[in-house]
């Protein structure tokens, strides 16, 4: 049942990158049930319920951190939202590493919209259409690279436990 919830988790990440590539929005809904997975994994998973409270402090410092963030327009309010639930399923122990994962692939992702914008320009009409998703105008699709993180939060704690004693 486990790993029923993890693929499902998985499955609401890649959706979320590909609408955020899509339409640079991160949908509420489907951002409080990568959360709620996490809640639904805790319980059914008796390290996760002991590990709880501290998963939820977690999300909730990473929320009121990019919050802030927000306020001072360096965030969008989706991908604030979308970074605590990441770090919900992250919690204390995974965080460094998913915080790394998280802020490569946004540098590669923001370096790929700076060749792109070099090789292209701004405009959207010069864009081949494959490339049209990573319009530099549009902004960068951070919700891909927390995306990308949170794929390693949810399947990290499986290499921990297999690695032999």
């Amino acid at each position: 049942m486990l790993y029923l919830v993890r693929l499902v988790a998985c499955l609401a990440l890649i959706a979320l990158a590909l609408f955020d590539l899509r339409a640079r929005r991160l949908p509420n809904g489907a951002v409080l049930a990568v959360a709620g997975l996490y809640i639904v994994f805790a319980l059914l998973s008796h390290a996760g319920r002991t590990d709880l409270p501290r998963h939820l402090a977690m999300g909730a410092f990473v929320l009121a951190l990019c919050a802030l963030f927000f306020r001072f327009g360096w965030l969008g309010g989706g991908d604030a939202k979308f970074a605590a639930a990441i770090f919900l399923w992250a919690g204390p122990l995974l965080a460094v590493p998913v915080l790394l994962i998280v802020s490569l692939s946004g540098l590669m992702l923001g370096l790929m919209l700076l060749a792109i914008r070099a090789c292209y320009g701004v405009s959207e009409a010069r864009l081949p259409s494959l490339l049209l998703p990573l319009a530099p105008a549009r902004g960068v699709p951070y919700g891909v690279a927390l995306a990308l993180g949170g794929l390693a939060a949810v399947w990290m704690p499986l290499l921990h436990h297999a690695s032999p004693a």
